[in-house]
Parts: C-alpha cells; structure tokens; sequence
C-alpha cells in the first residue's frame, strides 16, 4: 500500500482539513489548541485519517469539548484499548481563551469550528480552531463570485504580461 504524501502547513503536518468550513462560515479569528488523545488516536491521525468536516466545539462545565470529530480506531490496538470514532475530546486552552470564546459563543450566530488537525514540529497533535459566523446562500454566491473574479483577473493579466 502507497503512503499518503502528507501536506506541510505552517506549523508541520497536516492530517485533516476542514475545507468546507471557509465556504460555509465567515472565519473571524483562529486559534491553535491542544487536544486530548489516546494514544490510539495518536497513531490513527499519524496514519493521516481522519474527519473534521462536521465537527464543532460545545462547552460543558467550563471546558471546551470537540464533538462530532471522527478518528478511526487504529486496528493493532482495537482489540485491547481502542477508542471510539466519534467521541467527545477536550481541548486544552487557557483560562481566558475559554471565556473569550464563550463570550464571542452566545452571541447570536458565532460558533467554533475546526479548521484542520495537526503535528506541530515537536510531534504534538493540534487543532486549529476558527469563530465562525455563518453565511446565508446570497454570501455563499457572492464569495464565489468574488473567488472566479479574482481568478479570471490573474489570468487576464498573465496574459496581458506576455
């Protein structure tokens, strides 16, 4: 079996990209967080599988929690202490990004999506997270719009430049 070419972000590996989430959402901050893993989940996301495309984060009790994320359970250690798929994962923040994000949170429309996983360059599993605030269908066309005018625009003027 072929390995899968990994992406280099910024900060190191990239594991699982939430693209749908920039077409969906306005992104109005971002912030990288830690993320509590098994060490099953550790070795399934540096086989580089993993979901985000409908995952969000909900508070409970003061913490931060990523729901909806899906890691595969890593088969060789399935059958002694796997995980589950789809569990509930904290993620680890500081005090006062908690609180500015619940803040930014109950005000009408905000949540906090996933943007992508990652390793940064010690090895550790992070995730960047986006406050988004969500975009109607007339703002969905318009970015798009915008997005194919800029394209036609560059070409344009390679063209031009030739």
């Amino acid at each position: 079996m072929a390995k899968k070419k990994k992406k280099k972000g910024p900060d190191g590996d990239i594991v699982a990209q939430n693209r749908k989430a920039r077409h969906d959402y306005f992104i109005e901050d971002t912030l990288e967080a830690g993320i509590q893993l098994m060490g099953s989940e550790v070795k399934s996301l540096r086989r580089g599988s993993a979901s985000i495309g409908e995952a969000y984060a909900v508070e409970k009790g003061g913490e931060l929690f990523l729901t909806n994320a899906y890691i595969p359970e890593y088969a060789p250690s399935a059958k002694y202490n796997g995980h589950t798929p789809r569990r509930e994962r904290k993620l680890l923040l500081h005090r006062r990004e908690i609180n500015r994000l619940m803040g930014n949170i109950q005000r009408e429309g905000y949540t906090v999506v996933p943007l992508s996983f990652f390793f940064n360059p010690r090895g550790i599993a992070k995730v960047e997270l986006g406050l988004a605030k969500g975009k109607h269908k007339a703002d969905k066309r318009r970015s798009s719009k915008d997005r194919d005018w800029k394209r036609d625009k560059a070409r344009l003027m390679s063209h031009k430049s030739q």
